[in-house]
């Protein structure tokens, strides 16, 4: 019932958003100028010193009263009096009108809205076609930014569910840590049924969970396996990095996080050649393989590995 007022509120909001005129919009930027100009409140009526059930001689005789005090001839040297005193003509043929002072007097007792549709403030305020596409990049940009911050928040929640669920399954109901490694069975579905759940080897040593691969590596399942939130991943950021690539395919663009990962790879691969040409030496020719490295967000990172 509630959902249903409002959706009906919204109509009726929409439905007079759209029955604003051209004679509308000019009542309302009239009205501006006017408090702008004589001080916040003042009204029509109240400007030409008449009831707002003054009748049309009445206002007549109030304006050609004021005009004659508001002639540019009168005031040589009063700011604005040609902007006063055309104002005030456009104010007196509104009133002295009787469809457009039905207009006026709608928003004299029910107020002038504060917020008067898109069509309004685009012809008011024209913005040009880079403003246009300036606002739609960064809208875009944070709506996808919110996004992926949503879906980190969700990857650590499902992380830590699938590292609870293989402590769970190592160390059985009592949760008291075991030596060792214990290989268990994830289920990733949720599902309670073979055909319906998609299950998965983990292996449980000590504190750690990790994911245990075809090949027999395992491979470290932690906060870090989630992709985190980041404006270089924003599609519009991604798409001058791929413009930079191709014009010039030397080089790459590159931001703070993309050059701590190739420093942790370098680092990474050192390491791996440095300790394999020792094995070499005491194995007499057995080879050892370097780490292997995943992908997480785009950036090659060091992924912790075992081999069982």
């Amino acid at each position: 019932m509630k959902l249903f007022l409002f959706v009906a509120f919204l109509a009726v909001l929409a439905t007079t958003v759209l029955a604003w005129e051209k004679e509308d919009h000019e009542i309302f930027d009239l009205v501006s100028e006017l408090e702008a100009a004589e001080g916040k409140g003042t009204t029509f009526y109240s400007w030409l010193n008449v009831p707002s059930t003054a009748s049309t001689s009445e206002i007549s005789k109030a304006y050609r009263k004021m005009s004659m005090q508001l002639h540019p001839d009168k005031n040589p040297n009063v700011k604005d009096i040609h902007k006063r005193f055309s104002r005030l003509g456009v104010v007196a043929t509104i009133l002295r009108n009787k469809e457009s002072r039905k207009r006026y007097d709608f928003f004299y007792k029910n107020g002038v809205p504060k917020w008067r549709g898109t069509g309004y403030y685009y012809q008011r305020f024209r913005p040009g076609l880079g403003s246009v596409l300036v606002f739609l990049v960064v809208l875009t940009s944070g709506l996808q930014l919110l996004v992926q911050r949503l879906n980190y928040k969700k990857d650590l929640e499902r992380i830590e569910r699938f590292v609870q669920q293989a402590k769970a399954a190592a160390w059985g109901p009592k949760a008291i840590p075991l030596e060792g490694q214990r290989k268990v069975k994830v289920n990733l579905g949720g599902g309670e049924d073979g055909a319906s759940s998609r299950w998965i080897d983990m292996v449980v040593e000590g504190q750690s969970v990790y994911i245990l691969d075809p090949s027999g590596n395992m491979d470290l399942l932690d906060s870090s396996a989630a992709t985190y939130p980041t404006v270089s991943n924003t599609w519009f950021i991604a798409l001058i990095k791929s413009l930079v690539s191709k014009v010039y395919p030397g080089t790459q663009a590159t931001t703070p996080e993309d050059s701590v990962a190739q420093d942790d790879d370098t680092s990474s691969v050192a390491e791996s050649e440095s300790s394999a040409s020792t094995v070499q030496e005491k194995a007499n020719g057995s080879k050892a393989a370097r780490a292997p490295t995943s992908m997480a967000g785009g950036k090659r990172r060091k992924t912790t590995t075992k081999k069982r």
